[in-house]
């Protein structure tokens, strides 16, 4: 018989397959990545944007500048 963690591990690696399946299907949503987006967060999954990876890519085509010390003025 399955313990309580056992069944909870396994519906944990479940949902992380399906998420994979939606993100890399070409018709997938915006909030199917919203779903994704937030099920990292929630696991404290985290990118730092290094050189030539999509991040640093995605980061470059942003429509606007990111001011890192901005005021609040």
């Amino acid at each position: 018989m399955n313990t309580k963690e056992e069944i909870l591990n396994e519906l944990h690696s479940e949902l992380t397959q399906k998420l994979l399946e939606k993100v890399r299907d070409p018709d997938c949503k915006a909030s199917d990545l919203n779903v994704a987006r937030q099920f990292l967060k929630d696991n404290g999954i985290e990118a730092v944007p290094n050189e030539d990876s999509p991040l640093k890519d995605l980061i470059k085509e942003l429509p606007f500048k990111i001011n890192a010390t901005a005021s609040n003025t």
